[in-house]
């Protein structure tokens, strides 16, 4: 599977990244199911000079396990990817390949999960494990001063990231929250294929997270 280098190479997990055993078997399992996926921690995708940050939850199984770029061949990534080039912010055309040529403008993807867990639902101590490559890469981009948390679990390690209290800052769509150094977190619904079949989350819902993002970048 070929893959476009990370922006943030220093800040990634290694490919073989031992960190998590249920995820490492989880891993080598596909390997040998799947031997032609990419099967490893996802790279950050985007613009190394990005002033918004999007986190999502984990990796899909069949969504960037696969591909190696984040939301890239799965359902909750035509929602995104549509919203990004809507406003501005991708070029190229979204093919849900990671070799489309599709660049982001301004944004940055990363995952507060880099690896796929069973059934989608990562543990505490994996959340909590993972989180310095959520912190070394936010901490790697200087002009970063507004963040998207796509669901509960990345909004819960956005705010840890970025050095506020969980308690001052409650999750619910469109919730915007100060950090401490004054960095803005607004917060999503994932964009799922369940909550988005559910109506829990449709695209007006969606791109008035963005429209609210954008009304918060820096003049």
């Amino acid at each position: 599977m070929n893959f476009a280098p990370s922006p943030l190479p220093a800040t990634e997990p290694p490919r073989d990244c031992p960190l998590c055993p249920r995820l490492v078997e989880f891993r080598h399992a596909l390997q040998a199911e799947y031997p032609d996926w990419w099967n490893a921690p996802i790279p950050a995708f985007g613009d190394p000079n990005a002033w918004l940050v999007i986190v999502g939850l984990a990796p899909g199984k069949h969504g960037a396990n696969r591909t190696g770029r984040p939301f890239t061949g799965d359902y909750a990534g035509e929602l995104l990817y549509a919203t990004l080039a809507k406003y501005g912010l991708s070029e190229g055309q979204f093919d849900a390949r990671p070799d489309d040529g599709l660049q982001l403008r301004g944004t940055m993807l990363i995952n507060a999960v880099r690896c796929l867990p069973p059934a989608n639902k990562p543990t505490p101590e994996e959340i909590r494990t993972c989180r310095p490559f959520l912190e070394a890469p936010l901490a790697a981009l200087p002009n970063a001063s507004v963040f998207i948390a796509l669901g509960q679990i990345a909004h819960q390690s956005a705010v840890k990231a970025l050095g506020g209290r969980l308690p001052k800052a409650k999750f619910g769509h469109l919730a915007e929250h100060r950090m401490p150094d004054g960095r803005v977190l607004i917060d999503s619904y994932h964009c799922s294929r369940y909550n988005q079949n559910t109506g829990r989350l449709t695209a007006a819902m969606f791109e008035a997270v963005f429209e609210r993002a954008l009304a918060c970048r820096p003049s």
